[in-house]
């Protein structure tokens, strides 16, 4: 699928102020591709081709505006071989936009378990229909979309003024171990643009691991403990 491709692929979030020019690379690593096709993917709509490349890999956007948030990815080829190459998620910056995302700053287990993860929205002014995206970063694997709240607005929370709606949205997260480590980020579109939050970094502290990394301390004190009684036995 086209979220399995982006996963394996290299992503990036860059923010833009209206009007600005922003220039977006292709990083391939079959060095041999000599066509290069861009497509741009506004959340929740389906991938459209915009340009196709020979030899020139750059896609460069003139006087960014609202419209052109969105994901936009790069397929190298050699042709005969296609290759997902680099994403970049371009956001607009600037603009007089009341909405705010609010995520924890971090949350930290121990043990196996579940945990849920929660994205709290104010939407503010800008109060119409959202959707909700989950993406996920870590050392291990590239940034990549891993649950989506479809247009809902059935967690939202109405009070007599705009300003003071919010909406609570979870991502719901069973049987964690070390793999789950790595920063959870909510973006949010809704009228016309995409909004950030600055994500929730996870950690995993394995006490497994802890005490493994004390038996081999205590290991390689016994045989140093050895190897001297041993040299001075001979000498």
């Amino acid at each position: 699928t086209l979220e399995k491709h982006l996963k394996n692929s290299f992503l990036h979030f860059q923010t833009v102020s209206v009007g600005e020019s922003v220039t977006l690379p292709c990083a391939c690593q079959d060095e041999t591709a000599v066509m290069f096709y861009w497509y741009k993917r506004t959340l929740g709509q389906i991938p459209q081709l915009m340009t196709t490349f020979y030899n020139k890999y750059a896609l460069k956007i003139l006087d960014f505006g609202i419209s052109d948030s969105a994901t936009y990815f790069c397929i190298g080829s050699d042709l005969y071989n296609f290759e997902f190459c680099q994403s970049t998620t371009v956001s607009t910056k600037d603009l007089d936009i009341q909405a705010i995302i609010h995520q924890s700053v971090s949350e930290t287990t121990t043990k196996p378990g579940d945990m849920t993860l929660t994205c709290t929205v104010h939407p503010g002014t800008c109060d119409g229909e959202h959707n909700v995206y989950w993406f996920k970063n870590s050392e291990e694997s590239h940034p990549g979309l891993i649950y989506t709240h479809g247009g809902r607005n059935d967690q939202c929370e109405r009070n007599p003024t705009p300003q003071t709606h919010s909406c609570v949205y979870n991502l719901p997260m069973t049987n964690l171990n070390l793999s789950h480590a790595g920063t959870y980020y909510c973006a949010v579109a809704s009228c016309g643009h995409i909004l950030f939050g600055n994500g929730t970094k996870l950690d995993f502290h394995s006490k497994r691991l802890y005490v493994n990394i004390s038996i081999a301390i205590f290991c390689v004190l016994i045989l140093y403990r050895l190897m001297v009684a041993k040299y001075q036995y001979f000498f």
